[in-house]
């Protein structure tokens, strides 16, 4: 009964407007003093959450994508795909997707990953004839990446929310990503096959090609940098967003010269609201997860879901339809430091790889990113578009589809997920 009533209490607050941060902040201390416990837990779990090393690597990955957006990265990075692949059938799209998956490699922001490329490959596609609805969802949908292809902020929250190696779910969203890719480019060109209304890019010369791909070279290189020196151990995530941030003003500096000082000044504001959003949010979860624990309500529902629950699918299944509908109401984060607390004493009993179940948890709330009326990526292609809301929400069903399709492989594979961190 405590279970239903703390829960009831805190869907209530946020169904009043108040903020997650506060909602779940202020609840966490009110049962702390209900419960005759410490105040001190508050400010305790508020400092521990913002004095940490991990969660250092958020605000350094902002401010990198930040200040790679304002240097113009992405209309490079598009220029390039498209100069070798725009011609193909539906190779326009196909250059969208792929730069989308280039700039989530560097950035692991998805509203980053959708504003960039959305400003140059938006009127270029409805230039091309590509339906406006369909252009608008690829968008959409393909700034998800950007919280899949490692880095990724959210595996970063995961990783110190349930004490998970950030660098294995790094490296365990890598599969999934890729296979995510090829589902939207196959999707894509499939699409423009079998439609009409479609006018390919005229095919670039050589000299084109090779000078749209030196002035993206330094923008993959960062990509690589950051992937291979987390993978071999180089440096660790947050040395890696240091390392990332320094490089990203070095190339839109000095090297590219297309980052101004006020386009600095925006991206270090912007990256500053971000991360105080994020943190406040991250704290007021810490001590919220903390009341309940000491309320033993993550043991509990860890009980009744290995009694309820026979076989891991079942599991996986219901959680996929709690998600769904959680997407329709909250934000990615937000789901996340809810529910993940609550869900991770469960994991291992029934056996769920608690490393699995966060790529799974990530692709869900990406399909939150998406879905209506909350999804924030549906907004930021609004804004950027000058859209209405209705003709980017028709068209990211396809792309909903297709990212359930890659929850159902990464549980019929687990090794699509698993291999690497494990295995290689």
């Amino acid at each position: 009964m405590t279970t239903v009533l703390i829960l009831l209490a805190l869907f209530g607050l946020l169904a009043m407007g108040v903020p997650v941060a506060f909602a779940l902040g202020g609840l966490g201390a009110i049962l702390l003093l209900l419960g005759d416990l410490s105040p001190l837990m508050v400010p305790q779990g508020y400092l521990s959450t913002i004095d940490n090393f991990v969660l250092l690597a958020v605000p350094l990955f902002i401010l990198m994508s930040n200040i790679l957006l304002k240097g113009g990265v992405g209309q490079d990075l598009f220029s390039a795909v498209q100069a070798w692949v725009g011609h193909f059938p539906g190779g326009l799209a196909v250059a969208t997707i792929l730069s989308c998956a280039i700039f989530a490699a560097i950035s692991g922001s998805s509203v980053a990953t959708a504003a960039t490329i959305g400003t140059v490959a938006i009127p270029e596609m409805i230039r091309h004839g590509y339906p406006r609805n369909m252009v608008l969802g690829l968008l959409a949908a393909g700034g998800t990446l950007g919280i899949l292809i490692p880095p990724s902020i959210p595996m970063i929250v995961y990783g110190f929310i349930t004490e998970e190696s950030v660098i294995k779910l790094f490296l365990a969203g890598i599969g999934p990503g890729i296979m995510l890719v090829a589902l939207f480019i196959a999707f894509a060109v499939l699409h423009a096959l079998f439609s009409s209304g479609y006018g390919r890019s005229e095919k670039a010369s050589w000299e084109t090609r090779w000078k749209t791909a030196l002035r993206a070279t330094p923008s993959v290189a960062l990509a690589l940098i950051v992937i291979t020196g987390i993978y071999f151990g180089v440096f660790t995530p947050t040395e890696a967003a240091a390392v990332g941030f320094l490089a990203a003003l070095l190339i839109t500096g000095p090297l590219l010269r297309t980052l101004t000082w006020s386009g600095l000044k925006e991206a270090v504001v912007e990256s500053m609201v971000t991360t105080v959003t994020i943190l406040l949010i991250v704290a007021g979860a810490k001590v919220f997860g903390k009341a309940i624990t000491l309320y033993r309500i993550p043991q509990d529902i860890a009980t009744l879901i290995t009694q309820s629950f026979t076989e891991p699918w079942m599991f996986i299944l219901v959680i996929c339809g709690v998600l769904v509908i959680m997407g329709l109401f909250l934000e990615a984060l937000s789901m996340m430091l809810i529910m993940v607390p609550v869900l991770a004493p469960a994991l291992l009993p029934i056996g769920v790889d608690p490393i699995w179940f966060g790529v799974f948890f990530v692709i869900m709330i990406e399909c939150a990113l998406i879905t209506p009326p909350i999804g924030l990526n549906l907004y930021v292609i609004q804004a950027v578009a000058n859209a209405r809301m209705g003709e980017v929400a028709s068209g990211v069903w396809p792309f909903l589809m297709l990212m359930l399709v890659t929850v159902a492989a990464c549980y019929i594979w687990p090794d699509l997920v698993l291999y690497l961190p494990f295995k290689l």
